[in-house]
């Protein structure tokens, strides 16, 4: 039971490690992680905000949730 423990740790500190790398790179980017995403979007738009292509983003958006311009506008404009 020792031996899975240590593994269980080693796992933990690595982990520990990659966040605070991810971190740095966040910070040093000067870029904010929009956290989880919310239900109906996905990667693609995201990475649509990140390379500002707003109007892609709100036209995929749309297409994927059915909503609204304005709703769908609001929306990518909060992320």
């Amino acid at each position: 039971m020792a031996r899975k423990d240590e593994e269980i740790y080693a796992l933990r500190q690595r982990v520990k490690k990659l966040e605070s790398q991810v971190t740095f790179l966040l910070d040093h980017l000067r870029l904010e992680y929009p956290g989880e995403s919310a239900p109906g979007i996905n990667e693609e738009i995201i990475e649509l905000v990140r390379m500002g292509r707003k109007i892609d983003a709100i036209r995929f958006y749309r297409e994927e949730t059915g909503v609204g311009l304005k709703e769908a506008k609001e929306f990518i404009d909060s992320l």
